[in-house]
């Protein structure tokens, strides 16, 4: 008898109850995957989230992409379990366009999109026929406008962010003459253009300041990028943990410290 209650308590030691809850540190998607493209985001996801998504016993792996498509396609076909790279505008373009349906989850520090130069210094005015590289997609190419608009280069009309070319500027005083490429070439193409309007993520891998910047775009919230995850995903635990990880003290307190993030808009959970 003595020796069944030995090994009845032996079992019981053992049990997942018993154990502290040792057990319970192991979360039922151990490895998250995210997906990243050049850019600030993957940094403020090392100092401030993976520490707390350790705690709750998460390997991350990290992926990089040249491009948002690719990291959007990945998620999608669950290749990766989410990414960091894009405002809800654009997001809501792709999945219109792709019919897909990824969501955005929480809003994560961005640095504004810029008008920066290579050939002018800083706080010249300028000068009518100016060359500006804008990006070549509807949404962002609207960004970039505005940003010229804003500085009473040219004028515009209303349209969806989806429709948006250059046709939608009406009025052009100082003959600007725009340049269309792909959102990533811009920082290159500063050796052959007067100006480039670059985002923020493919500015601060460049090397670029914001604080060197010709013109700040007046970024509102649907500019601010996001952590994306397929809408099936959105209330999953280890999703849930990815925002608290980015709400919690030990990431505001890393971006906050930082100088390196002075000039990026906040989401409304930092401010």
């Amino acid at each position: 008898m003595k020796t069944a209650l030995f090994l009845l308590s032996g079992l019981l030691a053992l049990s997942p109850f018993a154990a502290g809850g040792a057990l319970a540190q192991q979360p039922a998607k151990p490895e998250l995957r995210v997906g990243f493209v050049p850019g600030p985001y993957i940094d403020e996801f090392k100092i401030g989230v993976e520490p707390e998504l350790k705690k709750k016993g998460y390997k991350i792996r990290y992926v990089e992409f040249s491009t948002g498509l690719e990291a959007n396609n990945a998620v999608f076909k669950s290749e990766i379990d989410a990414n960091v790279m894009q405002h809800t505008i654009f997001l809501d373009s792709y999945n219109e366009r792709q019919k897909t349906d990824l969501v955005g989850i929480v809003h994560v520090p961005t640095p504004p999109m810029g008008l920066y130069s290579k050939k002018h210094p800083l706080g010249t005015p300028i000068k009518p026929g100016s060359s500006v590289a804008v990006p070549n997609d509807p949404v962002n190419l609207q960004r970039a406008l505005w940003v010229l608009r804003d500085l009473g280069l040219i004028e515009l009309r209303d349209s969806k962010p989806v429709d948006v070319s250059e046709l939608d500027v009406i009025k052009n005083p100082g003959g600007v003459k725009l340049v269309p490429l792909e959102a990533a070439q811009a920082p290159r193409a500063l050796d052959d253009v007067d100006f480039a309007a670059v985002q923020g993520n493919f500015a601060i891998f460049s090397g670029l300041k914001l604080t060197n910047a010709f013109a700040l775009e007046k970024m509102t919230t649907p500019y601010i990028n996001v952590l994306a995850v397929k809408k099936a995903n959105a209330n999953a635990d280890w999703a849930q943990d990815i925002v608290a990880g980015y709400k919690s003290p030990t990431f505001r307190t890393a971006i906050l410290a930082d100088r390196f993030y002075d000039g990026f808009t906040l989401p409304d959970y930092m401010k």
